[in-house]
């Protein structure tokens, strides 16, 4: 039986799960036999395994040796080692490890890269021609709200114009996709995540019975109306090479 802690995780990946689903699904849009897919960042293999479960090839590039042995353990334990597999990289090392990739899962990671262009130009030059990007970060516009929800009101002021350094890189749903067809991809597709996800409290999801399952409903049905982006935690946007 899941665990207060886990539904609530589940609650904060479904929609990007879904969305990852979709694009699947889409006739004719990949081989029979399944696609060929690139996690960049995947560390334990949360998305990895159960893609492999589908019968779809996945390789994960992760910088942490312990993550990619957590993913093996992952992969064996569910029975899809022969289609997991696992590399010691980050995006600089994409050019040499992988090519005509199918989909390409880059989730949390553009905002801890020095050069986020760079790293979108990279992430292109391994999909094959009409191949699908799967690209999640960290939203500005939500981070500000939740520092003034907080009481931290110099700090939301400061990140109306930039993050403090070190800290993670935010980015406007204008600037995602602006950094999107500066790479050459075409039909972008940008849905909030996380809309309420991170406003509503622990309490209230731990103890109403079926609030994690209507956070849910909420969230699906929020993700793409434009009026509830600037809310979302996240941004997530599909793009086609």
């Amino acid at each position: 039986m899941e665990r207060p802690l886990e539904r609530r995780a589940a609650s904060r990946t479904a929609v990007v799960w879904d969305t990852v689903q979709q694009v699947l699904a889409a006739p004719g849009a990949f081989r029979a036999q399944g696609a060929r897919i690139a996690d960049i960042g995947g560390g334990t293999g949360g998305f990895a395994v159960r893609l492999a479960g589908q019968g779809h090839r996945v390789d994960v590039i992760d910088p942490s040796p312990d993550a990619l042995a957590a993913l093996d353990r992952r992969a064996q334990e569910s029975g899809v080692p022969d289609l997991v597999t696992g590399h010691q990289g980050d995006l600089a090392d994409l050019p040499e490890l992988l090519e005509d990739v199918d989909l390409v899962l880059c989730h949390g990671v553009l905002g801890v890269v020095d050069d986020p262009a760079a790293a979108v130009a990279a992430l292109a030059g391994v999909l094959r021609p009409g191949g699908v990007l799967s690209l999640l970060v960290s939203q500005r516009h939500a981070a500000v709200l939740h520092r003034a929800m907080a009481g931290s009101f110099a700090d939301a002021r400061a990140l109306l114009t930039g993050d403090p350094e070190g800290a993670e890189r935010r980015f406007t749903a204008p600037e995602l996709v602006a950094l999107l067809t500066g790479a050459g991809f075409g039909d972008v597709r940008t849905q909030g995540v996380r809309v309420f996800a991170d406003l509503v409290p622990s309490p209230v999801l731990d103890t109403e019975p079926g609030a994690i399952e209507g956070l849910l409903d909420l969230e699906r049905a929020v993700a793409d109306r434009p009026e509830f982006l600037a809310l979302a935690t996240q941004l997530h946007s599909l793009a086609t090479r």
